[in-house]
Order: C-alpha cells, then structure tokens, then sequence
C-alpha cells in the first residue's frame, strides 16, 4: 500500500482507476473555488460559509477573522496547485494528494473539535465539506486500486 503512496517515481502514469481522476478535477475545482473566496470574499466566507458570526465581533476581531480566512485560503491555493499540477504532469501523486486531502479533512475535524468556534447553525459550509470529503474518500479507494499496480514477471517494476 505504501508503495502506491510512495511510487519510485512520480511519472505521469496514474495507476489507478480512471474514475480516481474524473473525480479528482471536480474536487481540485471546488477546493480553489472555495480558496478564492477566502481570499476575495469580504468576509473571507467566514461568516457567509463557516457561519462565523461576525457581527458580534469588535471591528478589530472581525477582521482579524476575515484576514485569518484569507491566510488559510492562500495556503490552501497552494496546496491545491500542486494537485492541478500532479494531474497535469505526475498521476503518480494523486493517490498521495488524495490521502493528504483526506487527513486534512480529518485533522481540520479534530482541530474543531478541540478549539470549537462559536457558528451560526443556518452556515451551508459544513454540508459541502462533507460531500466533497466523502467524494474524495472514493477517490482515494479509487485511486489505490487498479490493474496498473499489477505487476507480471514479463514487465519491469513500474510499468
């Protein structure tokens, strides 16, 4: 299993099911979209998103939230580059990206969980994260299974 994580290479061959990748364009889509927003958004969807009340912060705390969205929006977009890169250029790394979107869902919960913000019950955000995480749980399965990791004697390891 490790070895479809961590190819010897990352070449442009996805070994995996082709669904992993029509899946994989929607969620990479989403993610940036929901990036920009937190970048260009006057409240960085934080309280139209995340349903974090705004209003009753100080103006200084308000938009210490909102720049805070745009920081974590920023950091985000890079990640999310480098997906619409490995699906350009390394396939390889898509079952790698997958597993990393998947324990970036899981430690955003935790992290949640452990440090809870106070939110406005109506936020739509939460639904959407939740169908994009279980999308990408299927991309991931997807994605680490397949004949291409089949090898024969007759091949070289890698093809």
């Amino acid at each position: 299993m490790l070895k479809r994580l961590f190819p010897d290479a990352f070449d442009n061959r996805f070994r995996g099911l082709a669904p992993a990748l029509w899946l994989f364009w929607p969620i990479v889509l989403m993610s940036l979209a929901i990036d920009l927003g937190g970048i260009f958004a006057p409240d960085g969807g934080a309280q139209s998103a995340d349903g974090i009340p705004l209003s009753t912060y100080d103006p200084a705390g308000a938009a210490a939230v909102i720049g805070v969205a745009a920081f974590l929006g920023l950091a985000s977009l890079m990640f999310d580059l480098l997906c619409v890169l490995a699906a350009l250029r390394y396939r390889a790394m898509v079952p790698l990206l997958y597993a990393l979107l998947v324990a970036q869902f899981l430690a955003h919960k935790a992290i949640g969980a452990m440090k809870p913000i106070p939110r406005i019950p109506s936020a739509s955000g939460g639904e959407i994260a939740l169908t994009i995480f279980a999308v990408t749980v299927l991309g991931l399965v997807l994605s680490l299974t397949g004949k291409g990791y089949r090898t024969t004697a007759l091949s070289p390891p890698g093809r």
